[in-house]
C-alpha cells in the first residue's frame, strides 16, 4: 500500500513538474490546420459574412485582390483568397500567394533579438554603440539650411540604447518616408538605403551612412518611427556572426515550418509573388519603378537584408509566427522564447508617448483597456502591424484569435476592407 501511494505521488509531482508540463505542451502543439470554425467556437454563419464582405469589396475594385486568414486556438478557421495577384496578366490570387510584407518584418527582427537578449549578449539598455561605434557620438538636429545642405546639430543628452531601437524612441529617422522634409534630405544626400533595393549595398553600409547623421531628438523623448530596426537587424549579424537571412532561416523559419518566408525569393517560389497594384481611372494597374523596383524581391543583387522591411511571405507563414506568441514563445515542438519574454515584450515601454488606447511593446502594437473599450479591436492586449504595401495582422491573446489581410497596393484606397474585416471577426465567437 505505501509502494502504491509512493508510486501516486511521485506520478503527481511529476505531472506537476514544470519540465515535464513544458515537454508535454512542445508535443501537444502541431502547425496550423484548417478545421470548421465551430469546433474552435465561432459561427460558420458568421465567419461566412466576412467571406461575402471580402468577396465584395474585390468586386467593387476596392482592392485589386487579397488573401484573408482568420485562426482561433491554432486552427485556421478561413483561408481565402479573392482577386487578381497581377492585374495586367490576369492572374488570379491564391491562398499560397507570396506578399512584399515590409514593415512586418520589424516583429521578427524583434524577435530575434529578443532571442539574442535571452540567451544573455547585451542588455536592452547597452549603448547601441558598445556593438555599432559609428553611433557613440550621436548628434540631434538643430537647422537645414536646404541650399547646400548644410545644418547645426546639439550634442545628444544621452546615448541611444538597444530598447530605444526596440520601441522606435531612438531618435534615427525613415528617410524617404520620413515625416520630416530635412531628414528626408539629408539621409538622400547620405546615400542611405531606405526600406528596400535592388542595388548592390550591405545593411551594414547603410546602418554606418545612418549612425553619422543627426537624430530627430533626444533618445527616449518621443516616438519616432525609423530605421531603427534596420540597425538592429545589423546587430543580430554582429551578435551572431550570420548574415540576417540565416539568422532568420536556422533560429526562425526552419524551426516554425515557415518555408515561405524568404528576404528573395527562390526561383521555385517567385512566380507566386503578388504584383505591386496602383488605382488609376477606377482600374488596377501594376505600379511602375520609382524609388524602388517593385520586383526587389526576384531580381538585382539581393544582398540587401532589411530587419525593417525586406522580407515576403503568405498568410499562412506569418500566422505561423504569430501562433508562436500566442502560444507563449514555442510551437512545433520547438520553443523560439520563454513565456516571462512574451510577457515582457508585451508591456508598455514607451509610457504615455502614444497617448490612450495603445502603447508600443517591445515588437508590436498593443491594444490596452481603452482600445479594448472602443469596440471592434479586440480585447485588452491584442497586438497588431501592418506593412508599406497595405498588409495587415492582429492578433488576440484573451480570444486566441489571429486575423490577417494581405494586400499588395500603394496610393490611396478608399474602403479598405480591414475595417470591417477585423470588427466582424470578434462577434462571430460564441463560445
Amino acid at each position: 500500500m505505501k509502494r502504491l501511494v509512493l508510486f501516486f505521488a511521485c506520478t503527481l509531482l511529476l505531472i506537476n513538474s514544470p519540465l515535464l508540463a513544458q515537454s508535454i505542451s512542445l508535443k501537444q502543439t502541431v502547425g496550423l490546420a484548417e478545421v470548421d470554425p465551430s469546433r474552435v467556437g465561432m459561427s460558420t454563419e458568421r465567419i461566412a459574412k466576412i467571406d461575402a464582405m471580402l468577396k465584395k469589396s474585390v468586386e467593387n475594385k476596392n482592392v485589386p485582390g487579397l488573401v484573408a486568414l482568420i485562426a482561433r486556438n491554432g486552427q485556421i478557421v478561413y483561408h481565402k483568397a479573392y482577386g487578381m495577384a497581377d492585374s495586367e496578366a490576369n492572374k488570379p490570387m491564391g491562398k499560397d500567394a507570396i506578399f512584399r510584407i515590409a514593415s512586418q518584418t520589424k516583429a521578427i527582427t524583434s524577435t530575434a533579438v529578443m532571442m539574442l537578449w535571452e540567451e544573455g549578449h547585451f542588455g536592452l539598455d547597452d549603448p547601441i554603440a558598445n556593438y555599432i561605434p559609428e553611433f557613440k557620438d550621436a548628434t540631434v538636429l538643430d537647422s537645414l539650411v536646404a541650399a547646400d545642405m548644410t545644418y547645426t546639430t546639439t550634442k545628444a543628452n544621452k546615448p541611444i540604447t538597444i530598447r530605444h531601437l526596440l520601441t522606435h524612441t531612438s531618435g534615427l529617422g525613415y528617410g524617404v518616408i520620413d515625416s520630416d522634409p530635412r531628414m528626408k534630405k539629408i539621409y538622400a544626400e547620405a546615400g542611405v538605403t531606405d526600406l528596400f533595393t535592388t542595388e548592390d549595398i550591405s545593411i551594414e553600409e547603410s546602418v554606418k551612412k545612418l549612425a553619422k547623421l543627426p537624430l530627430h531628438h533626444h533618445p527616449g523623448e518621443k516616438f519616432t518611427y525609423s530605421e531603427s530596426i534596420d540597425v538592429l537587424g545589423y546587430l543580430v549579424e554582429i551578435i551572431s556572426g550570420i548574415p540576417l537571412d540565416q539568422f532568420f532561416k536556422t533560429r526562425i523559419f526552419d524551426p516554425l515550418g515557415m518555408t515561405d518566408t524568404w528576404f528573395y525569393l527562390p526561383d521555385a517560389k517567385k512566380d507566386r509573388l503578388v504584383k505591386i497594384h496602383k488605382k488609376e481611372k477606377e482600374q488596377w494597374i501594376n505600379y511602375p519603378v520609382t524609388f524602388y523596383d517593385p520586383d526587389y524581391p526576384i531580381k538585382g543583387a539581393k544582398r540587401f537584408f532589411s530587419g525593417g522591411a525586406g522580407l515576403s511571405s503568405t498568410a499562412k507563414d506569418y500566422a505561423t509566427f504569430l501562433q508562436m506568441y500566442l502560444n507563449n514563445g514555442q510551437l512545433n515542438g520547438q520553443r523560439l522564447l520563454s513565456r516571462t519574454t512574451i510577457q515582457f515584450i508585451m508591456a508598455n515601454h514607451i509610457g504615455n508617448l502614444w497617448g490612450e488606447e495603445s502603447y508600443h511593446g517591445l515588437a508590436f502594437g498593443v491594444l490596452d483597456q481603452k482600445g479594448q473599450d472602443k469596440g471592434g479591436n479586440g480585447s485588452k492586449g491584442t497586438f497588431e502591424w501592418g506593412g508599406y504595401f497595405n498588409t495587415q495582422y492582429f492578433a488576440d491573446p484573451a480570444e486566441g484569435i489571429i486575423g490577417i489581410l494581405m494586400k499588395q497596393t500603394q496610393g490611396t484606397v478608399t474602403n479598405d476592407p480591414i475595417g470591417k474585416f477585423r470588427q466582424m471577426i470578434w462577434p462571430a465567437i460564441i463560445d
